[in-house]
């Protein structure tokens, strides 16, 4: 996945809190200093004792180092070894196949004594197996800081009453989905921003009258991305009411499709596709390079789309242009009652979990070296490396690639930062909005621009309830289902015949296992409320 120009500007933003919350956050009775000598340590270094931590392998490694021998690795190693006599070393997993090789390790008995995933499947699949430590009181006893600093995402660690893992906690708060529209293309046709759906209708059909965007000129373009629901979830989850928190949980953002109210939505998008507002051959577009290459080359009116993945599109566009303004962020998504939502980011995100083959003394080290990492004054100094730099408004700024390789550091310093980018300040607007403009490459938007996409995304700001228990209908059925559900929602929008490519389609997937999911995840829900 490439990392576009607004990872980057938020990466960096997101550092305004950790730098800041060294200063600020000092320490606590409990809670571990940077030199990590605590009482929340167990109150002195303890016995000599080694732990071996998994780590992505991205073949990012500079020259001369590798990913589990680096300048940031050394530096973890000697703060755990002087402050609590833990030597620690690390097994490197490639990224790419980090959840089948976590799998193969757990089932050789193999694995690190500290491994990870965001796969929510994988973790109730190990934990209802009996393959992870019980946590419950490790956590109590040596996780002072993590649940000080992480606390929003700790529950989801939990099933029953047992714990079997801890959750690194995001940082900035981020919306799912964004759409964009051309701003200058509004102006050009006199029209006001849209702010429901048939408004934004009429913007579509008044852009491909006009030809804004030339001979191709696309109103709504898409791509054929078959791993993810981005280009048409908010559009039809807003047809969608979900009257009560039941309702949510049975049809999350994976499976609102198969909410009946859905329908209308698939129908509008299949008339829409019909009438050429749609990108014809989006389906075909796996890749999304003619989508991308589109976007930047101005023939776009209107997408949805991950939060900032077209700002890269957009930044060539803008200096093409030789303007500021093209693309910004809209909601013209209304639900029923006039209001919106617009899905959020959980605050977890991996499940970090100790194997049950690991024993009691080494399970300990691993808790004191996560309970380390929780730390903002640890946590800054892993994610931007020990020597980091920072912005005129105190945002610690992410090293360039040359930087990183002189000094020996890898190439994706947050590999290692597995607990932690929660801090007091990574959701103030104002610092990074000035903080995006200041490390941006060229000077494609402004500081109202970036404000404009935050307050923007947090209109009708929702996020779905989550339990970290799985069923056995999804455990066996959700992937392929989910699969299934996205090749399902664009073969709607292009059908000559939409209402038996519904009716076949809603058929198929019931017959997948789409009823059983549903059915189960509203059975779990009554039983825990």
């Amino acid at each position: 996945m490439k990392k576009t120009l607004a990872q980057k500007a938020l990466a960096a933003g997101l550092t305004a809190s950790m730098m800041l919350g060294a200063a600020a956050c000092g320490n606590s009775g409990t809670g571990t200093t940077a030199g990590g000598d605590t009482a929340s340590s167990g109150g002195g270094k303890g016995d000599p004792v080694s732990i071996n931590v998994m780590v992505w392998d991205r073949g990012n490694a500079a020259p001369g180092t590798t990913t589990e021998d680096n300048a940031l690795t050394q530096w973890i190693q000697q703060q755990m070894l002087e402050n609590y006599n833990i030597t620690v070393t690390y097994t490197s997993v490639p990224r790419s196949e980090s959840d089948d090789k976590l799998n193969i390790m757990m089932a050789g008995g193999s694995a690190p004594d500290i491994v990870f995933t965001y796969s929510q499947a994988m973790f109730s699949n190990f934990a209802s197996s009996g393959a992870l430590k019980d946590l419950t009181s490790l956590y109590s006893e040596y996780g002072a800081d993590i649940e000080k600093y992480c606390t929003e995402a700790e529950s989801q660690g939990i099933m029953g009453d047992t714990r079997y893992a801890v959750m690194k906690q995001r940082g900035t708060e981020s919306a799912r989905h964004t759409a964009y529209i051309r701003k200058d293309w509004l102006d050009e046709l006199g029209m006001d921003m849209p702010t429901t759906k048939e408004e934004l209708g009429e913007y579509l059909y008044a852009v491909k009258e006009a030809g804004l965007g030339g001979d191709n000129t696309i109103p709504w373009a898409m791509s054929g991305r078959e791993d993810t629901e981005k280009m048409y979830l908010n559009f039809i989850g807003s047809y969608v009411d979900l009257e009560d928190d039941r309702e949510a949980y049975c049809y999350n953002e994976a499976y609102i499709v198969a909410n009946e109210e859905a329908k209308e939505g698939l129908e509008q998008l299949n008339k829409w596709y019909k009438d050429g507002l749609i990108s014809s051959d989006f389906a075909t577009d796996t890749s999304e390079d003619v989508y991308n290459a589109a976007v930047a080359n101005g023939q776009v009116g209107f997408v949805l789309d991950d939060s900032t993945s077209i700002w890269d599109e957009t930044e060539v566009l803008n200096n093409t242009l030789g303007v500021e303004e093209t693309f910004v962020p809209i909601m013209p998504f209304e639900l029923s009652d006039g209001s919106y939502r617009t899905p959020y980011e959980y605050r977890y995100a991996m499940y970090v979990m100790i194997p049950a083959t690991t024993d009691d003394a080494k399970a300990q080290a691993c808790m004191k070296y996560l309970n380390w990492l929780a730390n903002p004054e640890n946590a800054v100094k892993v994610r931007y490396t020990p020597d980091y730099t920072t912005t005129d408004n105190g945002v610690a700024v992410e090293p360039t690639e040359d930087e990183k390789n002189e000094k020996g550091y890898p190439g994706t310093c947050d590999d290692l930062c597995i607990m932690n980018l929660n801090f007091d300040w990574v959701n103030d607007y104002d610092v990074l909005a000035a903080t995006s403009v200041e490390t941006q490459a060229s000077n494609w938007a402004t500081k109202e621009w970036y404000k404009s996409y935050y307050d923007t995304c947090e209109i009708g700001k929702f996020r779905y309830p989550t339990y970290a228990n799985l069923s056995e209908a999804e455990q066996t059925y959700g992937t392929d289902v989910e699969n299934k559900m996205v090749q399902f929602v664009y073969q709607c929008i292009v059908a000559d015949d939409f209402e038996s490519t519904y009716t076949n389609g809603m058929a198929e997937l019931n017959n997948s296992g789409l009823s059983e999911i549903i059915e189960a995840r509203g059975a779990y829900y009554d039983s825990v409320n």
